[in-house]
């Protein structure tokens, strides 16, 4: 059953167009990570957050990812990463219109 997984951590860098220009070679990576199905690229520059939300085939998927991706972002500097893992609802999320 598909999980969504909710990532996020404090971020003093480039946003909007300049993040997506500087995170290009990373979104390609994250595509072909096992289970991935599509990733929602979060940010708040009000508040200097920055994250994602994204959906796994698995939660056995999205664990695996979120141990990788979590060691990687402090290799990029970044600490204090909040992240959950949840199963979905589906219809009421089809009810909801989400992209399923």
């Amino acid at each position: 059953m598909a999980v969504i997984m909710y990532v996020d951590f404090p971020h003093k860098g480039k946003w909007g167009d300049a993040l997506a220009q500087e995170m290009t070679q990373l979104i390609e990576s994250i595509v072909e990570e096992p289970g991935f199905i599509w990733k929602f690229w979060t940010e708040n520059k009000d508040t200097q957050e920055a994250g994602g939300v994204y959906m796994f085939e698995t939660k056995e998927a999205a664990e695996n990812y979120l141990n990788m991706h979590t060691e990687r972002l402090k290799s990029f500097g970044y600490t204090n990463i909040r992240s959950r893992i949840f199963n979905i609802n589906q219809k009421l999320s089809k009810m909801g219109k989400a992209p399923l």
